[in-house]
């Protein structure tokens, strides 16, 4: 029976996602999922790297061996709450940890365009001995991509419905969309920060890795003219494929900008954040003049009532709910999307969406370690 395990840890680094896929008769269901934490002191060195650090090749290399072990923990201990052993799995999905994303763009041409995910597979694979498959991303940089968003392959796969114009909004620390209209051509972006931002203000004045449930910026209110500074952002006037990360927008950033806006009530910083990931979102949706599509919300901020309510006003009359009313949980559809593409890769299917990414074609995507 094709069964993968899928690792997401995502631009928040709140924790490890794993899940369980049964891929048998081509079918799909989410079989098991597990959170696994990330010690404190890990989180820690992965944000600094992010954020670029004094001598990070070596810290680089020791956070890999690191991220891979705790990844492969993250597996066994899926595996132990679904009654299953290694030998019950196909293979392991793992997208890594970025830790630095620089597609091209005109300050960096196709051929210095990288990016850099870590969590060593190979370490994966030793610790569980399950065949990984890592290293989603580079290739599709290689044919002059983007690097992401990945997911869109995945949510056509399980997601699109011929009868019915489709949008799925991916809202991790990054938010992206993934469109999928009844004709089936394709399409989506990153458009700009999800949680990143939010969770950012809310670790640094509530000591609390997130705004539960948007609470805390419903008690403040929209500062227009921050708003119209933060929408002023060259990201959200490119209109190809464009893809974005911690480089661009992280508490550094909005310390500094702060500092024309001084005197600010904290909580209404949060409010103009939350109102920035809806305004984003929900002006790319609209943009994709679709009529009345079917909006369905993932990743963590599909959980923040406060932010699903403003994205929904501005997306009015569409209607908007979670990917819950498709099938799979909202909270574990990035972590099954990489088990999916294991098995895209293992099978010599293309993992990737060009119209998505702007590669010059679709590719098979990923490196495998063996078990």
């Amino acid at each position: 029976m094709p069964r993968y395990v899928g690792l997401m840890s995502g631009t928040s680094l709140d924790a490890i996602d794993a899940a369980l896929l049964n891929l048998d008769g081509g079918t799909l269901s989410l079989e098991a999922h597990h959170s696994h934490p990330i010690a404190p002191a890990l989180r820690n060195e992965l944000l600094a790297l992010c954020e670029g650090t004094e001598g990070e090749i070596d810290r680089a290399g020791a956070a890999d061996r690191q991220l891979g072990a705790a990844l492969g923990e993250a597996t066994l201990a899926l595996l132990d709450k679904a009654g299953l052993q290694a030998p019950d799995i196909t293979a392991i999905g793992s997208h890594g940890q970025t830790i630095r994303h620089r597609p091209p763009d005109a300050q960096r041409p196709h051929p210095n365009a990288f990016t850099l995910q870590i969590g060593d597979p190979s370490t994966i694979a030793e610790i569980t001995g399950i065949t990984t498959v890592a290293d989603f991303r580079r290739r599709d940089i290689a044919a002059g991509g983007q690097g992401a968003p990945l997911v869109p392959a995945f949510h056509a796969a399980v997601f699109a419905n011929p009868n019915r114009d489709r949008i799925v909004a991916n809202i991790g620390g990054m938010a992206n969309i993934s469109v999928l209209p009844r004709d089936g051509a394709v399409r989506g972006c990153d458009t700009g920060p999800g949680n990143v931002l939010m969770d950012c203000w809310a670790q640094h004045h509530l000591g609390e890795p997130f705004d539960r449930d948007g609470n805390w910026a419903a008690s403040g209110k929209v500062i227009p003219p921050l708003l119209d500074t933060l929408l002023a952002d060259p990201f959200y006037k490119i209109s190809g494929p464009k893809s974005t990360g911690r480089e661009q927008f992280s508490l550094g950033g909005i310390q500094k900008l702060l500092r024309d806006f001084p005197g600010l009530a904290a909580e209404d910083v949060q409010a103009t954040l939350l109102e920035l990931t809806a305004v984003t979102l929900g002006d790319a949706i609209s943009q994709q003049n679709l009529q009345q599509p079917e909006i369905y919300l993932c990743g963590g901020g599909a959980a923040n009532s406060a932010l699903r309510k403003r994205i929904a006003e501005r997306v009015s009359p569409a209607a908007v709910d979670s990917t819950q009313a498709l099938g799979l949980e909202p909270d574990w559809v990035e972590a099954a999307a990489f088990a999916w593409l294991a098995h895209a890769t293992l099978n010599k299917l293309c993992g990737n969406v060009a119209a998505v990414t702007g590669a010059q074609g679709d590719r098979i995507l990923g490196a495998i370690y063996p078990a």
